[in-house]
């Protein structure tokens, strides 16, 4: 095992001030920023690591900063900033400006991780299980980290970043940070424990230890090469005409093998009559808010409201369910296909904008069954023209698959799943009305089928 490399944090008095008005205005332009929309007014420094002395040919910051908008809770966000006194044209993108003021005036600021230097210099830390001041980095002594990789950013990814390396390890720097265990890494590593092959296990990560919490950083995993994105892949098909039951078949056996895997790593509870109320409760209040941001949703108002008020009945007769930890977010972006056939999960963040807390929290794994069905039928709705039959079988090949391995059909238990299905549709109608309107047909065919019929 390496031995943890410990350094001392120096900063320089007034860094923030200095790089503050170039913040403003960059900040908001970053695809995995959250607060669009609303302006920047100021920061508050929650922690600044010199990781490379700034002072030299190549500088380079590790920050953490609260970003204060109007009429918004602050979100603080993980910057790795280099310092230049110019940019060479490859990195020009990458500027974020030219500082005028402070100890870094004079200089240039840029998104580090564009530059295979800061790159390597994270790489490196978590080989040698670096700690300065109140960064660590941490790994599994059972995985090598050979250094010399080449570093490159991955180009696809919205919510957060990350860096590949040699087609060997794959690092996601997580950018909205909150306080506490990530579930990224918290089930990444209880999968990993249990021998489940179905998830990378994580090979190192980092995190900050700050006023007596701890925040996680980013993680480090093994890179699937030549891996197919499972939703990339289902649109190529769909538009050669091909059957995608197979794979959706495949996915509903490692669906399952994750789900039964994590049942036997963290506990489970049992959902009562109060547990089950307050689930439909909130997603009735979920439906009135989307009426009210979505008025074309009203026509489908009383249909949409008797899969949650039959949910409701169950509880109120007796029936329980079984909560476990899950994915949390599953759907066709979340899994990889190898090159030799087998499946993995990732991203095991949940949705990032709801609290951790609550993403932590125990759920039917039938709301991981409701994503990815919504993700067959996004895709085949979205082809043109729409195919409402591939989608058809993928869901069916996709439960008959989860029950080769739980021993059960998601299928025999239509009112839960038909609850999250119809949950889930109102989500993306609220999302693409705010984001996207040209694509808001998209779930309004579903909701229309959603409020009219069953499911299957």
């Amino acid at each position: 095992m390496s031995e943890a490399v410990i350094r001392t944090a120096t900063t320089h008095p007034g860094l923030l001030a200095s790089l503050d008005p170039l913040l403003r205005e960059w900040l908001p332009r970053q695809r995995w920023f959250a607060g669009k929309g609303r302006p920047v007014t100021g920061f508050t420094l929650v922690a600044a690591t010199e990781l490379l002395p700034a002072d030299r040919k190549l500088g380079l910051y590790h920050l953490l900063v609260q970003a204060h908008q109007p009429a918004a809770p602050w979100d603080c966000y993980q910057l790795l900033i280099g310092v230049r006194e110019a940019l060479p044209p490859h990195l020009a993108p990458a500027l974020i400006g030219h500082v005028e003021e402070g100890p870094l005036a004079g200089r240039t600021v840029y998104e580090a991780l564009y530059d295979p230097r800061p790159a390597e210099v994270l790489l490196e830390a978590l080989r040698s299980r670096t700690r300065i001041g109140g960064l660590r980095c941490e790994r599994d002594p059972d995985q090598e980290i050979r250094s010399g990789l080449v570093p490159r950013v991955m180009t696809a990814e919205q919510s957060n970043t990350s860096v590949v390396y040699g087609d060997t390890f794959i690092l996601k720097l997580l950018r909205r940070v909150v306080p506490g265990v990530n579930p990224d890494l918290e089930l990444p590593l209880a999968l990993a424990r249990e021998g489940c092959p179905r998830v990378p296990a994580p090979t190192a990560w980092m995190s900050a230890d700050l006023d007596g919490e701890s925040y996680v950083l980013g993680v480090l995993q093994p890179f699937v090469k030549g891996a197919a994105d499972g939703w990339e892949l289902a649109l190529r098909q769909l538009a050669k005409g091909e059957d995608f039951s197979a794979e959706a078949r495949a996915l509903g056996r490692a669906t399952a093998e994750v789900h039964t895997a994590l049942a036997h790593a963290l506990p489970s509870v049992t959902l009562g009559a109060a547990q089950l109320r307050l689930l439909a409760d909130g997603m009735i209040e979920r439906l009135d808010a989307a009426v009210q941001a979505v008025p074309a949703l009203a026509a489908y108002g009383p249909g949409l409201h008797s899969a949650f008020s039959a949910l409701a009945d169950l509880a109120a007769e007796g029936r329980t369910w079984t909560a476990q930890r899950i994915h949390g977010d599953l759907h066709l972006g979340q899994c990889l296909r190898s090159p030799t056939g087998p499946w993995s999960l990732i991203d095991f963040e949940g949705e990032p904008s709801k609290p951790l807390a609550e993403r932590r929290m125990p759920q039917p794994p039938a709301r991981d069954v409701a994503g990815m069905l919504r993700s067959f039928d996004y895709a085949a709705l979205s082809a043109d023209p729409p195919a409402p039959g591939w989608a058809h079988a993928c869901r069916a090949a996709y439960c008959s698959g989860y029950a080769e391995v739980s021993g059960t059909d998601p299928r025999t238990d239509p009112v839960l799943l038909r609850a999250y299905e119809t949950d889930k549709a109102i989500y993306e109608v609220v999302y693409e009305a705010r984001h996207r309107p040209d694509w808001l047909p998209v779930p309004m065919a579903a909701i229309e089928r959603y409020a009219t019929s069953d499911l299957f």
